[in-house]
């Protein structure tokens, strides 16, 4: 260790018998504790949620879809045993996706109608495996709604309603729209908004028939191997199809504006959570200062025994380096652990005050989820490292400036 090292600890130990610098001390370091473990401890909670949001979104729609540009698929059967030929293919599922309206005795709600064969729609989505009530089995005369739309439309397991289509039929009353009376044979519950309030299923068969499709369907649903290689597996199945009618949209352009959301957020908050580390580092600016000027009598004396300037000057960075870089690491590994049992901690909060963070008649995920990602802490391990480097330098600059001559002629 150098000289300059040994005698910044010498004052890092000596500041504990000054009462009032040794506490400005201990607050600028636990200012950039704190910082450092509450940025790690937010991160990684988002990191959870964001995961958990990605994970019941992702779930609940296919990884890709196939179709044509005119939106329909006239040989899908065909199509779809060439597609499941593909080995980077699970699963696929024949899909009929309409907008109507359903009517009940006192309310009425536009809706999206997606008509599936509920044995291939469950392989390719959870939303079928998520019912709240009833069974997902699927009649001529059943349909299949969320339980934020049975809600909205006061309906209930058992209840008739009628779906009113867009299409037009002619009969001896004259022209008026498709409509058919079906029975709520189950309500499902996916936890997502977009599905719970706005979606029903009915069979595929009966579905081309109120649409007027005949044997055509919208598209094809995949399910892949690998979630994010969708995009380059959906290419390679178009491809094989060999036929440029085709086309295919994957989950990537599908929720393109909600995984942007999702890191936008998490890039947001962690700017603005990266200002309580810049705050302690102001901290630990002044801290410093205040050191160099109580130790300015030893800067005179060290500089009459030959210490030149430059030295001078690393002694006190070496000492706001050391001070900031032990909160850093300290930081760190609280954050780490926080993180690590944060549900548990939360849990035992609840249990103490009586009362939940997230009730589960609220919101749709109701605990704290936490992931750790390594590249997160070294970010903002680097961010810190860096404040507190640019912390250092003016006070111990300053320190290097001490005119000796001046100082000397008061003691």
């Amino acid at each position: 260790m150098s000289i300059e090292f040994d005698i910044s600890s010498q004052y890092l130990r000596s500041n504990r018998k000054k009462g009032f610098i040794s506490f400005i001390s201990g607050v600028s370091m636990i200012g950039l504790i704190l910082g450092v473990m509450t940025l790690v401890t937010v991160l990684s909670v988002m990191n959870g949620f964001h995961q958990e949001l990605r994970d019941r979104v992702l779930s609940a729609i296919s990884h890709s879809t196939i179709s044509e540009y005119d939106g329909s698929l006239s040989n899908w059967k065909e199509l779809q045993v060439s597609i499941n030929q593909n080995t980077r293919v699970i699963a696929s599922s024949p899909y009929i996706e309409k907008y109507a309206l359903l009517n009940t005795n006192s309310s009425a709600q536009g809706i999206s109608v997606r008509g599936v064969i509920p044995k291939l729609e469950k392989q390719t989505s959870i939303l079928l495996d998520k019912m709240k009530f009833g069974d997902s089995q699927l009649t001529k005369s059943s349909i299949l709604i969320g339980s934020g739309l049975a809600t909205q439309l006061g309906a209930s397991l058992g209840d008739k309603v009628t779906l009113l289509t867009p299409e037009l039929s002619s009969s001896i009353i004259g022209i008026q729209p498709r409509f058919k009376r079906f029975t709520i044979s189950g309500i499902f519950d996916a936890g997502i908004n977009e599905y719970d309030n706005n979606l029903a299923f009915i069979q595929l068969n009966q579905a081309q028939k109120l649409y007027s499709m005949k044997n055509k369907v919208s598209g094809i649903r995949l399910k892949v191997d690998d979630l994010f290689q969708a995009k380059e597996i959906t290419h390679e199945v178009v491809n094989a199809l060999g036929d440029h009618q085709y086309y295919g949209i994957d989950w990537t352009r599908q929720k393109a504006n909600f995984i942007k959301a999702l890191n936008l957020e998490k890039q947001m908050i962690g700017i603005i959570l990266s200002l309580i580390i810049a705050v302690a580092a102001f901290n630990i600016v002044s801290m410093m200062v205040m050191v160099v000027t109580d130790k300015t009598a030893d800067i005179a004396i060290l500089r009459t025994l030959g210490m030149t300037p430059k030295r001078i000057v690393k002694i006190f960075f070496y000492q706001g380096l050391t001070i900031g870089v032990v909160g850093i690491i300290i930081g760190l590994i609280l954050g780490v652990l926080l993180s690590l049992n944060i549900e548990n901690i939360v849990s035992g909060i609840e249990s103490i005050l009586g009362f939940e963070f997230f009730p589960k008649d609220v919101f749709y995920i109701n605990r704290f989820p936490s992931e750790i990602h390594l590249n997160d802490i070294i970010k903002v391990a680097l961010g810190a490292f860096v404040l507190i480097i640019l912390a250092s330098i003016y006070p111990a600059k300053r320190a290097g400036k001490v005119v000796i001559a001046k100082v000397l002629s008061h003691e």
